[in-house]
């Protein structure tokens, strides 16, 4: 595999771009407009009604962010007019047949000028509705496939999977495809179409019977989780991706595909800067509730390992794969992105660095004094979670209920209903999030490890697109930059 100047490569290149507003593709965004000011335009897919509200999007909810600071202040006083100059918002739904874009004349135009596709639109919810799930993460995957078959010079076809596809599998998991109605338990019958109609039908059940629409939505939700555990796979949010992959095998005939499958995404390391984060992502929430003094346990296998990459870390394998794989008719190469094999942590670290940064940075309660974490209380199984939970919160709650149904108080009603409430979701997060807080699995990344190769050997630029998760420590990742990027880009404090 060689490579030449990554840079050069970008230059003049026209690039669409789905899932436009998510955390990853502003990140590749930023970057090829910031390292080629010549790319020649991207294409942004972004769900909205018409060309106005598209633009809306493109202003609110990418360029306004302060990622892209630095990007403005490279630019100076021009740094929002090159932006605009690059940047074309979409109005379009990749669960649509033609990405749903309805002007025409841009449709062709696109068909004409695109040279890589990067596909990165998901739902990432593991619960999610399940035609939602299917539209975007199973058959968003096919419209991509049959738009980019369209397309008289593309290149290169990037599908942004996931490593957990692998569903709970242990040991040494390898950079492979997904067959065609291949499950993870041995189930026979998986068929993509036959799940489609399923969904079809159940909705359609409901719509006869006037459900509600709490009730049709809670419905398709545990339909996901039912046929996702059927066939091997944890949750509804894997399990679509899965299909996503098999629809993309299945039905990519010559085009050259590179399927990326990162693992737990995390801030960014370096680019632009440091830190910058965008919500509170997988492990994230319990940190910050154990910060905030309102959670007092971690819930995991302490041996087990923590895959996880920075964000920045992720869009550089991207683009170093979009400059190798380009113009390879038939190609159809896996990339595992993550951190286990090379760079592993265990998830025990993670406690023991949550507390020593929030005793050296206290989170500030609303009376302006500092919260005192204490050492968090391990639980190392799902029992013992339950046990924990039950002692802890569940008689607090049955003494809650029975003082409301003596004292008939709505002040007490309400903090039952609430406490309730709170618990409820704790215990099904917790179920949730299981796979993953016991995952004893490591990701291979041979095929990754060539491509960081060939990028060593180059001698071109391997300090810009940087992905080696050998090069940084964990500790230190975590203390200086992604906890504080927590604070100030998503808690904002």
């Amino acid at each position: 595999m060689e490579l030449g100047s990554i840079v050069q490569f970008l230059e003049n290149k026209t690039i669409l771009v789905t899932g436009a507003t998510g955390f990853l593709a502003k990140i590749f965004v930023e970057k090829i407009l910031r390292v080629q000011p010549n790319v020649k335009k991207l294409y942004l897919l972004l769900r909205a009604a018409d060309s106005k509200s598209a633009l809306q999007r493109l202003n609110h909810e990418i360029i306004e962010k302060d990622l892209f600071k630095v990007l403005r202040g490279k630019f100076e006083e021009n740094g929002n007019s090159y932006i605009f100059e690059k940047l074309i918002p979409v109005s379009g739904d990749i669960s649509y047949n033609d990405l749903r874009i309805k002007d025409s004349e841009l449709l062709q135009e696109m068909w004409r000028e695109i040279d890589i596709i990067v596909n990165s639109a998901a739902t990432t919810n593991f619960d999610e509705r399940y035609d939602v799930a299917m539209g975007i993460n199973t058959f968003g995957a096919m419209h991509v496939v049959n738009f980019a078959k369209r397309c008289a010079k593309l290149q290169l076809l990037v599908h942004v999977s996931t490593a957990f596809v692998c569903g709970q599998r242990e040991g040494l998991i390898l950079e492979k495809p997904i067959k065609m109605g291949e499950s993870l338990n041995g189930a026979l019958g998986l068929d993509v179409d036959a799940e489609k109609k399923l969904v079809e039908e159940t909705l359609n059940e409901l719509l006869s019977k006037e459900a509600t629409q709490e009730a049709i939505t809670t419905t398709l939700m545990d339909l996901g989780i039912q046929r996702a555990k059927k066939y091997g796979w944890p949750n509804t949010y894997v399990f679509t991706k899965a299909m996503g992959e098999m629809v993309l095998g299945q039905l990519k005939g010559t085009l050259p595909i590179v399927i990326l499958r990162p693992t737990m995404i995390t801030s960014t390391i370096k680019e632009p800067f440091p830190g910058w984060i965008e919500g509170l992502r997988t492990i994230d929430s319990v940190t910050i509730s154990y910060g905030k003094g309102k959670l007092k346990c971690f819930l995991g296998d302490l041996e087990s390992i923590f895959d996880a990459i920075p964000g920045d870390m992720v869009v550089n394998s991207m683009v170093v794969a979009m400059a190798a794989h380009s113009n390879k008719p038939n190609s159809h190469i896996i990339y595992h992105v993550g951190s286990s094999l090379r760079n592993p942590l265990k998830y025990k670290s993670i406690p023991n660095i949550s507390y020593n940064y929030f005793t050296k940075n206290p989170w500030i309660d609303q009376n302006g004094k500092p919260i005192k974490v204490v050492k968090a209380t391990m639980l190392r199984t799902m029992a013992g979670f339950r046990m924990y939970m039950g002692i802890r919160y569940m008689l607090m709650l049955k003494v809650l209920r029975l003082a409301n149904v003596i004292l008939q108080q709505n002040h007490i009603k309400g903090l039952y209903v609430n406490s309730n409430r709170k618990i409820k979701l704790a215990m099904r997060m917790a179920d949730l999030y299981k796979p993953y807080l016991f995952f004893k699995g490591i990701f291979d990344d041979t095929n990754t490890e060539n491509l960081r190769k060939a990028a060593r050997e180059s001698n071109i630029e391997e300090e810009v697109f940087n992905f080696d998760p050998t090069s940084f420590d964990w500790e230190d990742y975590f203390m200086n930059i992604h906890f504080p990027g927590i604070v100030n880009y998503v808690t904002k404090r």
